[in-house]
């Protein structure tokens, strides 16, 4: 077992309220995908409100939504993003969400196994990364950086 998981963010801004007709494909699929990644090899925790929906609103900005979660390696992350039923959502996204233009959408980061992150610190990689581009602290699956040494902690 690895010292280390690897720390999920990512953001959009919804083209509409999620109570909106135009939304209730993508509301309706929160809870699905959300089922999908708790069964998801290498899952380990994700964000949740009171109900258990994994998609939080920015408090500041009900249109601006996020996610955070932690996965065993970023293998395992790729897999339930890209190789799953979440791809055929993900491939929708533009009917759902605004555009990012130059805005980061998605850090990652390493943590120590047994720590959660929290919204606050995501948000904060995903600063990091928009301003300096990648780094071992915030980094994205084009430019993936190892797990830290554990003698390095």
């Amino acid at each position: 077992m690895s010292a280390f998981h690897l720390a999920q963010m990512n953001t959009a801004r919804l083209r509409a309220p999620l109570e909106d007709p135009s939304m209730i494909e993508f509301a309706e699929g929160v809870s699905l995908m959300n089922d999908l990644a708790d069964r998801s090899p290498g899952f380990v925790w994700r964000l949740a409100d009171e109900t258990g929906d994994g998609t939080i609103a920015a408090p500041t900005d009900p249109s601006r939504i996020f996610t955070l979660s932690v996965w065993e390696t970023p293998e395992d992350l790729r897999a339930y993003a890209y190789q799953s039923q979440h791809l055929d959502y993900l491939r929708r996204r533009r009917d759902w969400f605004v555009p990012h233009g130059h805005q980061v959408a998605l850090v990652l980061w390493w943590i120590p196994a047994g720590k959660l992150p929290t919204l606050r610190q995501g948000i904060s990689r995903l600063g990091r990364l928009q301003a300096g581009g990648p780094t071992p602290e915030a980094f994205t699956f084009r430019q993936l950086f190892p797990a830290p040494e554990p003698h390095l902690l």
